[in-house]
Parts: C-alpha cells; sequence; structure tokens
C-alpha cells in the first residue's frame, strides 16, 4: 500500500488549505529491501544519521538495516523523549549530517523528529511497531522539565512501514498502537463538542478521515492475534492517516482529546496520584477511552440539564498545588491561566445539550470497548497500568487540567454531577 500525501495537500472544502511535509507513506511486506529505491523518489541527499534504540536496532535484519554514515543506538533504560536524550542526540550528531532517519517506536521518532527540527534538517521515519500514531506527526509529545507537552515540530518527509519488521514486534506494542486508535472515538467527539459550544474550526474532510480509519481498526483488528497481514496494514494505515489529518490542521485535535489527557496525567505522576506506571502510551490511551467513555456515556443519560448547569469558576491554585504538587504547579498553572471553558455559557451548554447527548452516542459502548480490549490482551482497567482503581475521580477531575483544550470532560466542570 501507498499513501501518496500530496493528494491531501491544497485547497479544502472546509475553506481552509492543508499543507503536509510527509509526501508518501509506504506500507508493505518487505519494504525495507527496497528502502534505496523508494528514497530515490523523494529528494533526500547527503549524508545520513540513524537513530535507534538497542531494542529496535537488534530487530532489524543486519541484512536490512538502512545505510547510515552515522548511527547514534540509545539505551532503551528509562528512555523518554525529554530535554536529556534529545540534548544527548543533539550533541553527538555529526556537524556535516543532512538528513536523519528514525527508525524505532514513538520516543525514538519524538527524539529525531525534535532534533531534526533543531538542525534545520529532514527526517525519515522507519517505524518498527504498530505502537503510536505519532510517526508523521507535525508536533512531538516531549516530557519538558517533568511537564508533558506537544511542542511544533517537522514532520517526516517519508514513512517506510516494513509489515514483516512491524508484525514480529511483541504484541504489547502492537496493542498499544490499537489503544491509541481507539481514542479517536473521544477525541473526534470532543472536536465536535468543542466546535458546537466555542465555534472552534471543525473540517469535515479531517474529521472524516479518522473517522474512516478509527472504524475500519474497530472493525479489522480482531484478526491481528491470528497474524493477519491485512490487519496489521489496516491498523498502521489508521496510525499513519491520524499522523497526515495532524498536519494538515496544524494540531493535534483530530487524534487527541480527554482520553490522551488521561495518558499524560499519568505519566507525569503528579502529587496527588502517588504511582508509577511503565504502560506504554498506547495503553493508557486505551484504558482512558474506556473511562472516558463510561463517563460521557453516564453524563448523556440527563435529559434535561437545565437544573445541573453551572457558571463557570476556574480552578483554585490551591487546588493545583494538591493535586500537581510543587514540581508542576508552575507549568499547570500556566497552561490553564486563559482557560478555554470560560467561553462555554451555561445558557449555550443547555441550548446545544441535545446535540450533545447525539454526539456522544457514537461512541461505541463503554462495555464494547471493554470486551474489544481484554480480547486482544490488552490493557483494560486502571489496575492494569498499575494505577489504584481509586484513583478513578481524581483522574476524572484533574487530568482535563493537563491541556487547555477543550473537551467534554473539561465541560464536566459546569455540570452538577
Amino acid at each position: 500500500m501507498k499513501i501518496d500525501a500530496n493528494h491531501l495537500s491544497g485547497p479544502c472544502s472546509c475553506g481552509g488549505e492543508h499543507l503536509l511535509a510527509t509526501q508518501i507513506c509506504v506500507i508493505q511486506e518487505g519494504a525495507l529491501f527496497h528502502l534505496e529505491e523508494i528514497l530515490s523518489s523523494i529528494p533526500v541527499v547527503g549524508k545520513r544519521c540513524a537513530v535507534y534504540d538497542e531494542n529496535t536496532y537488534r530487530a532489524i535484519p543486519n541484512s536490512i538495516h538502512p545505510r547510515a554514515e552515522q548511527e547514534i543506538i540509545l539505551s532503551p533504560s528509562g528512555l523518554h523523549a525529554d530535554e536529556n536524550s534529545t540534548a544527548s542526540v543533539l550533541a553527538r550528531l555529526e556537524p556535516d549530517i543532512q538528513v536523519m532517519l528514525a527508525i524505532g517506536g514513538g520516543t525514538v521518532h519524538d527524539i529525531t523528529r525534535y532534533c531534526s527540527t533543531e538542525r534545520g534538517i529532514p527526517f525519515i521515519s522507519i517505524p518498527t511497531a504498530a505502537s503510536c500514531d505519532g510517526f508523521c506527526s507535525n508536533v512531538a509529545a516531549m516530557t519538558w522539565h517533568g511537564y508533558k507537552k506537544t511542542i511544533p515540530c517537522q514532520a517526516p518527509l517519508l514513512v517506510v512501514a516494513d509489515l514483516d519488521v512491524i508484525s514480529a514486534a511483541p504484541w504489547w506494542l502492537t496493542a498499544s498502537g490499537i489503544g491509541d486508535m481507539l481514542g479517536k472515538f473521544i477525541a473526534l467527539t470532543d472536536w465536535r463538542i468543542s466546535h458546537l459550544l466555542t465555534g472552534e474550526k471543525l473540517c469535515p474532510v479531517i474529521y472524516q478521515i479518522m473517522e474512516d480509519a478509527v472504524d475500519s481498526i474497530w472493525t479489522r483488528c480482531r484478526d491481528l492475534r491470528s497474524g493477519g497481514s491485512a490487519a496489521y496494514e489496516a491498523v498502521v494505515y489508521g496510525l499513519l492517516m491520524s499522523g497526515l489529518a495532524m498536519q494538515m490542521i496544524g494540531t493535534s485535535r483530530p487524534a487527541s482529546g480527554a482520553e490522551h489527557h488521561v495518558s499524560h496525567f499519568i505519566e507525569v505522576e503528579p502529587a496527588a496520584l502517588r504511582t508509577h506506571s511503565s504502560a506504554l502510551h498506547g495503553e493508557k490511551v486505551g484504558v482512558g477511552t474506556l473511562l472516558i467513555a463510561q463517563e460521557y456515556q453516564r453524563l448523556s443519560q440527563i435529559e434535561n440539564i437545565a437544573s445541573l448547569a453551572l457558571p463557570y469558576a476556574p480552578v483554585s491554585d490551591e487546588r493545583l498545588m494538591e493535586v500537581f504538587g510543587p514540581r508542576l504547579f508552575s507549568a499547570c498553572r500556566e497552561e490553564n491561566l486563559h482557560d478555554c471553558l470560560a467561553q462555554v455559557t451555561p445558557e449555550r451548554l443547555i441550548q446545544q445539550w441535545p446535540q450533545i447527548r447525539q454526539i456522544i452516542a457514537k461512541i461505541p459502548p463503554a462495555a464494547q470497548i471493554h470486551q474489544f480490549l481484554t480480547d486482544l490482551k490488552a490493557s483494560a482497567s486502571l489496575s492494569d497500568l498499575g494505577v489504584p482503581e481509586a484513583a478513578l475521580e481524581l483522574i476524572l477531575e484533574a487530568s482535563p487540567l493537563i491541556r487547555n483544550r477543550l473537551t467534554f470532560m473539561r465541560v464536566r466542570r459546569i455540570i452538577r454531577h
């Protein structure tokens, strides 16, 4: 399969113009055998630096390791896309390198994406597992001085996804990617609700791309446990289309909503949570999708919201300090200084409530999401992530504060629940 991303660029029926840096995505068995031929189709010249971690270096047979004048192989132990890993790569990067290759999962990609942007050189994406949706994104999910941030960066010129390599990856990596994709049910719901309540721009073309991708995974991924290559192709296609959708809109909005905020909240380890989870990002997103679906569907049972709609009130500094602690307080306070929820009046919420209920009704029932995750042997509860079940209410309350983006979970603050 070949995705010609140039067909997605240009003027759109939404009234905007979508510009993509990524030109081609190749998804096929044995793709790395043909890498040089594929690279010849786009203007990539000069000395190359390939960035791996030790696991992904071993995962690719020596016979198909991409040619590169420099290789940077990172230790996977405690590896994060943060200020330390990026500084290390930038310090080691030879001055005459003209293109970087990210060969690995989401962390290796975000590190390479950030470093190539800093150096002003292009990069090529070579995913080794279907573990996340950020391979061809134009943002990097970074943990910057302990706080989760989405940093604008360049997207890859080219993505080469070898299904032989990807299908041989440990199953839990693929399950993580599926969890990341399931989150689109929530992300798209949040986008539509924000459009209703605040007039935030919503491109129907991008929305449809994402809806088709997540629907395909929902209907086809049960074949993955039997190793069906068509199912793996569907997962990788969905993950790459998610990244292309982010490029088209210029933000992570089509791919990231309240379910991602659950993941990020757990990842930054706020003071009130008092726990560390070693689960992958996509595993947390999958569980976040289930938890948010349950809560959205519970709230949507309210037929008349009039007596329950509350005026806006900011979250107090005292509460932010109590939840996030001194380490994260300043970053969280700054993130929420101009709270997007302040735009939503009780009157507007009451007026749009019937449509909000209809939008939420498009999310698969939470029980089906739980069964889907269970069938795939994926994480399906907080305890599966190493997080106490008793932390649920804290997570529902505080996770929206991770990102100043309007979600229905943030709107929950002005609903007496």
